[in-house]
């Protein structure tokens, strides 16, 4: 099932892998929603005081994709364009350097990403812990991983929902 926009909706009785995976789609077709059809101006405009842009929403999103299921989930090394990033300099580069790519390319850049996380996700369980321990020496669950990107969609949709607003107005969930 479908809502008015598009999006795929969560199973209303599903299991939990099934319902945790629902919601992560559900977020993702969110995010899609809210960067449709802008141009690079629209997705590099900023609000003040704020710096997030809706172009550094898609690149950071991409980027934290690729870490959680990638590089900690399956122990990948970094690819570009995030290893040749020194993110002591810029912490924030995948934010900052957003205004400085097409629309099609943070696009692309975003899907390609969420392409891998879902072979991730479609291969493994719930239960399976990471290839790579946090910086505490602890790996999380994979479970632990879909939770937190749930967590990270639905604050950072929240914020697309405002700034797309802001940008021409559109309005909804």
């Amino acid at each position: 099932m479908r809502d008015d926009e598009g999006r795929p909706l969560p199973p209303w009785s599903g299991g939990e892998a099934e319902t945790a995976l629902g919601f992560l789609e559900f977020l993702r077709a969110t995010l899609e929603w809210k960067t449709a059809g802008l141009g690079a101006a629209q997705l590099a405009q900023h609000h003040p005081p704020s710096t997030m842009t809706l172009g550094g929403m898609l690149k950071h999103l991409a980027f934290v994709e690729d870490w959680w299921f990638s590089h900690t989930f399956l122990g990948r090394s970094a690819e570009e364009p995030w290893a040749g990033v020194d993110w002591k300099v810029d912490p924030d580069w995948d934010w900052h350097s957003a205004a400085e790519q097409q629309p099609d390319e943070l696009r692309a850049l975003w899907r390609a990403a969420v392409d891998r996380s879902r072979s991730v996700t479609a291969a493994s369980e719930l239960d399976a812990l990471a290839a790579s321990p946090l910086r505490n020496g602890e790996r999380v669950s994979l479970r632990w991983i879909v939770l937190h990107m749930i967590e990270e969609y639905a604050r950072h949709c929240g914020h697309a929902d405002l700034l797309r607003e802001a940008v021409d107005g559109l309005t909804g969930e």
